[in-house]
């Protein structure tokens, strides 16, 4: 009986240690995890923005302290000729008024604003077919229901950046269900508007050449 008690309180151990581990995985938390399929360059207010979209699929359990973080990954040459491949330098991300600090409630646009202290600054749509770089998107969180900390990692090369298009709107309004909705079949989904295919260098030299000459003309 002794020998019984001992082996029923190690497999009862043991199964216990299998199933909590087996439910407290963050890989699998991560399988819930969206990343559009493609990233976007279009203007938002003026200003060349680099575009992707993050969702969670999940509706009761959302993860908490999450942040997106992005790097852009190409060759770069020193002023003394040192050639270091790969070099890594941060993008700063921003989704709507906040920083990169998400709370994926519903699905959300990242973007990043290419000004001038972006290293995509002087990229333009000719220079995508040309240029040898990717740009790493790494999302942080913690699991609400474990307090684990989980992370998804996605990444865009050139060929997966589309010029000139942007996100269709996947959150509507239910009138009969007095509730909004997210329609994840179009989570991946793009259209094309107007945009400058020139870098957002040229444009804002453009754009400063502009506002100088009508300056001139009012002050005429």
């Amino acid at each position: 009986m002794c020998l019984q008690s001992i082996t029923g309180v190690m497999i009862q151990a043991f199964m216990v240690g299998i199933i909590f581990a087996k439910m407290a995985r963050p890989k699998q938390r991560t399988q819930t995890l969206l990343f559009s399929r493609n990233a976007v360059i279009c203007q938002r207010d003026g200003q060349m923005c680099l575009m992707f979209r993050v969702g969670d699929m999940r509706e009761k359990s959302h993860l908490i302290s999450s942040s997106v973080r992005a790097q852009l990954i190409r060759p770069h040459q020193t002023k003394e000729g040192e050639y270091l491949a790969p070099f890594l330098c941060d993008l700063k991300l921003q989704t709507d008024e906040y920083d990169s600090d998400v709370f994926l409630i519903w699905p959300m646009i990242v973007f990043h604003k290419i000004d001038a202290t972006s290293p995509l600054f002087a990229l333009s749509a000719a220079d995508m077919i040309h240029e040898k770089f990717e740009i790493v998107v790494i999302l942080e969180g913690t699991t609400e229901s474990t307090g684990q900390t989980t992370q998804a990692r996605t990444s865009y090369l050139p060929g997966e950046i589309l010029w000139g298009h942007r996100f269709e709107p996947i959150v509507t309004y239910n009138k009969e269900r007095l509730a909004y909705q997210v329609d994840y079949s179009l989570f991946h989904n793009t259209y094309q508007v107007d945009t400058p295919l020139c870098s957002a260098h040229q444009l804002y030299n453009l754009t400063a050449t502009a506002d100088s000459g009508s300056f001139v003309e009012d002050l005429a």
